[in-house]
């Protein structure tokens, strides 16, 4: 659902699963934290399309109807909801999601690890971590190799700032069951590290090893997000283009296309992809983006719908059980009201501590005009060793606004050395204050 943090879970073969009504064994996929304004922080997973996905909702219920008491299926079908509701960033569907997994839980209270895996998705996917983390390790108690239940296990202690206990869990998760929903989160917890290498190498033998369109997709894409955080635009744009390639309709890769669009000066073509994105998943962090696109071309007046959308959502996701702070601190804070940014950046920062959230603070609290306290926050965001260019950006003009100036050239000069083109709005400021620093990228 937005940048730093949402965690959506895709299973693999989530659709053949549905049509089934099983879901033991289904593998997952994930994406990664979504990007919030002007920032890509870290993994986009490609989705079932939205009609495939209510088709096999829709056979699921009918057969319900006639099998209410099926167990499986109503864990089936929670999951079918949870993954639509990823698909078209439509909370809505997160009660329904729920209602369904507590029945199928009602019918089979004991032995239902896929109830359970799906009820820590569900968590996850509403930001609702330390619940995620404690239905997973539910799951886990009942069927100890169930893939979904050690993916989410991974995505809850990421999300709650637990790294060193996320990368134990990811290990463990490799050695119990090996395969591209592993493989995907190992490489994510070890470029949160900084160990960026390490994250390209098993992205590379994941892909070597993927076979269903779906899964090359997801891993080129994740790739493809590897090469872009690193600013590299041309890598990322091969990988995102083999990935549209195996599954045209992926999300992610024609999210990353957009931005590598825009990096090499293709804005129509940028403004495009995003606009096709938007209509199918219209989730704030991508209306921002789009937004800061229009802004960035001086079409400030095309902006601002893209704006009142994103800004819209956070209380559709409140009304469905989401917890959207940590988006709405940073779209506060570039785009609204920084004292709300505030509010919610220390809300979120109440309920869980990843660099994520740090990062969000210091920069809710910059905007707010406090920048001393919010350069400890900055501090905190590469406290793992992380690198990414919007985070270097924050703390840059931290410093910048408290006459530091030679961390601030140094931060500023770093982040558009990482990523020159990390966000449409963002770096050409990033630019205009070094140069006001006497700096250079």
């Amino acid at each position: 659902m937005t940048h730093a943090l949402t965690r959506r879970l895709l299973p693999v073969g989530l659709v053949a699963a549905l049509a089934a009504g099983l879901t033991a064994g289904a593998a997952i996929r994930i994406q990664r934290p979504a990007p919030a304004a002007g920032a890509q922080a870290g993994p986009v997973a490609a989705g079932a399309p939205a009609a495939t996905l209510a088709g096999s909702i829709a056979r699921l219920q009918r057969h319900l109807r006639e099998q209410p008491r099926d167990a499986s299926s109503w864990a089936a079908l929670g999951l079918g909801y949870v993954e639509r509701a990823r698909v078209t960033a439509d909370p809505s569907l997160y009660p329904e999601a729920s209602d369904a997994l507590d029945r199928s839980l009602r019918l089979r209270p004991d032995g239902n690890d896929a109830a359970l895996a799906g009820r820590a998705a569900l968590a996850a996917a509403r930001h609702d971590f330390p619940t995620a983390l404690a239905e997973a390790d539910r799951a886990l108690a009942v069927n100890p190799y169930g893939a979904r239940a050690l993916a989410v296990r991974v995505d809850a202690l990421v999300e709650l700032g637990r790294y060193p206990d996320a990368l134990k869990a990811a290990e463990h998760a490799d050695a119990t069951a090996p395969g591209i929903p592993v493989f995907t989160r190992l490489a994510y917890v070890r470029e949160l590290h900084g160990r960026t290498g390490e994250a390209r190498r098993v992205l590379r033998l994941a892909a070597a090893s993927a076979t269903d369109r779906g899964d090359i997709a997801y891993v080129r894409t994740q790739l493809g997000d590897l090469a872009w955080n690193g600013g590299d635009a041309r890598a990322a744009g091969r990988e995102f283009a083999a990935a549209l390639r195996a599954d045209p309709t992926d999300l992610g890769a024609l999210d990353g296309r957009a931005r590598v669009r825009a990096a090499t000066g293709d804005l129509a073509g940028a403004a495009r992809d995003q606009e096709a994105l938007v209509a199918r998943s219209p989730l704030p962090a991508r209306l921002t983006w789009l937004g800061e696109l229009r802004e960035s071309a001086g079409r400030r007046d095309e902006a601002a719908p893209q704006y009142a959308a994103a800004s819209a959502w956070g209380a559709l996701a409140w009304a469905n059980g989401v917890t959207p702070d940590l988006e709405t601190a940073l779209f506060e804070a570039d785009h609204g009201d920084p004292a709300k940014a505030v509010r919610a950046a220390r809300a979120e920062w109440g309920r869980r501590r990843s660099v994520h959230v740090a990062d969000a603070l210091g920069w809710a609290l910059h905007a707010a005009g406090r920048d001393a306290e919010a350069l400890g926050y900055a501090r905190r965001a590469a406290a793992t060793g992380y690198r990414n260019a919007a985070f270097l950006y924050h703390r840059g003009m931290i410093e910048r606004s408290l006459g530091q100036r030679a961390p601030a050239r140094r931060d500023l000069g770093a982040a558009l050395r990482l990523n020159p083109s990390f966000s449409p709005l963002h770096a050409p400021r990033a630019r205009a204050a070094l140069a006001s620093l006497g700096g250079a990228p």
